[in-house]
């Protein structure tokens, strides 16, 4: 079996392949501060509450866009796991050609969305990810990031309006039903999910009149993107939240007799 770990700026998201079949998945926050210890003793309880044993990961793979935690990552999976990590990075057998200045500035994660969203639902496509960051890009075809774009996240912009308006409190990221509301936390509400609803709407069609494909598919992922895509269902075609998982396992496949 294969384990999987998605390293965002937000959250740690596991995954557990038996073959191409997704059997557990976990979430959790990242946090900078973990020893290599608790990290490796973090990773192994999650099987605790699993019905896979740890014994059973014969390899892992680890896309991680935070560097300061991929010594505490790394250490703790060779040290409690006994295994040696494959790590998405530069040089790495992906399958797509990053057509940018300079592809080194390409977050892994988006490689790895872009890696499963062209190989299970082909291209063109456009890949919206709901993260720290929304983003939107764009693969060919033929298997070529063509352009992104990057936009503050619902969780970002939440936070910015509870940090910065003294009178504005926290609220939870779910649609109001409406875009008329009568109280401030659906006034909130309301703003952030309509939105960013109107913003993915205008990026994607801007996206399809550019390179002249008013039926590019959209593929979308990410923990928030369910709450755009419950409000909004005509925008994306598919929601898929585990997308980054299923890229780790695929580029795993395509770089594990190169070790």
């Amino acid at each position: 079996m294969l384990l999987v770990i998605d390293v965002g700026n937000t959250n740690m998201v596991f995954g557990v392949f038996d073959g191409d079949k997704l059997i557990a998945n976990w979430r959790l926050s990242t946090q900078s501060g973990r020893t290599a210890d608790e990290t490796g003793l973090m990773i192994r309880n999650l099987f605790q509450y699993s019905d896979v044993s740890v014994s059973d990961i014969e390899a892992v793979i680890v896309s991680s866009v935070v560097p300061n935690v991929m010594y505490s990552t790394l250490n703790g999976i060779k040290k409690f796991l006994k295994k040696d990590p494959i790590v998405v990075r530069a040089g790495i057998k992906t399958g797509i050609n990053l057509r940018m200045e300079n592809p080194k500035e390409m977050g892994t994660d988006r490689i790895v969305n872009l890696v499963a969203a062209y190989e299970i639902y082909g291209g063109p496509a456009i890949v919206v990810d709901y993260s720290t960051a929304t983003t939107f890009d764009v693969v060919s075809e033929k298997g070529e990031f063509m352009t992104g774009i990057t936009a503050p996240g619902l969780q970002t912009c939440a936070d910015a309006l509870y940090q910065k308006a003294a009178n504005l409190p926290k609220f939870e990221i779910v649609s109001p039903g409406s875009v008329v509301t009568k109280n401030t936390v659906e006034s909130m509400q309301a703003g952030l999910v309509f939105g960013h609803i109107g913003e993915a709407r205008f990026i994607i069609d801007e996206i399809r009149k550019h390179f002249g494909c008013p039926d590019m598919k959209v593929i979308a992922t990410g923990g928030l993107g369910r709450v755009i895509h419950e409000e909004d269902s005509e925008i994306f075609d598919v929601y898929d939240p585990v997308l980054a998982l299923k890229g780790l396992r695929l580029i795993y496949e395509k770089n594990k007799g190169r070790r």
